[in-house]
């Protein structure tokens, strides 16, 4: 148990360890509005500080995968977010991802750390946290309370099963090619579905 911003534990974990799969991180857009700052010293510090861990250790560690998150993108431009859809995050979360994004790339390029970037769209399963939508929902719907759709809930999402995340995060880790170093990869269903009619299919 730590502080993934305290140097001296994740210099010791990383330096027995092979591989590194950094998830750590402050999420949630709406907690973000209220309370930046921990985003930013955790999100942005805490992937400083993995990054210096993997420097010490570079001749040790096969490969680093930084989890950053599809919101680094904000809302498409036109279409299907591609990895070279621009970054324009719209919210300190997301701003703070993103920084810890572009961070991972920089020390790659400096470093030549074996990073992969890797940008999830939204994740839904078992166990996830209330402050999460389709739990939300869940949740609501077992308490015959009314679901809360913001809008008009015509906010489309590529919605992925956590498993499904974690297969292909398994497939990226144990892939030998060298040309994923230094790239982000996207991982979702490549279909989006509206707010609304996740709550519809939850109420159903």
């Amino acid at each position: 148990h730590g502080d993934v911003r305290n140097s001296e534990i994740v210099n010791e974990l990383v330096s027995r360890s092979q591989y590194v799969v950094h998830f750590a991180a402050e999420t949630h857009v709406a907690r973000s509005i209220f309370d930046n700052k921990v985003f930013f010293e955790t999100d942005v510090m805490g992937t400083q500080v993995v990054c210096n861990a993997i420097v010490k250790n570079n001749g040790k560690i096969k490969k680093f995968l930084h989890i950053s998150t599809s919101e680094v993108y904000g809302s498409a431009l036109n279409g299907a977010m591609t990895e070279d859809h621009p970054l324009l995050p719209r919210s300190p979360y997301a701003g703070a991802k993103a920084g810890a994004d572009r961070l991972v790339y920089s020390y790659w390029k400096t470093y030549e750390i074996p990073a992969v970037i890797v940008r999830p769209f939204n994740n839904y399963g078992p166990h996830q946290h209330l402050e999460k939508v389709i739990p939300r929902f869940i949740t609501s719907a077992l308490l015959n309370e009314p679901l809360t759709v913001h809008g008009d809930g015509s906010a489309s999402r590529d919605w992925i099963y956590v498993l499904n995340h974690c297969k292909a995060l398994d497939m990226i880790l144990h892939n030998d090619d060298e040309r994923l170093l230094g790239n982000a990869i996207n991982i979702g269903t490549g279909v989006d579905v509206s707010v609304k009619a996740i709550a519809e299919m939850i109420l159903k």
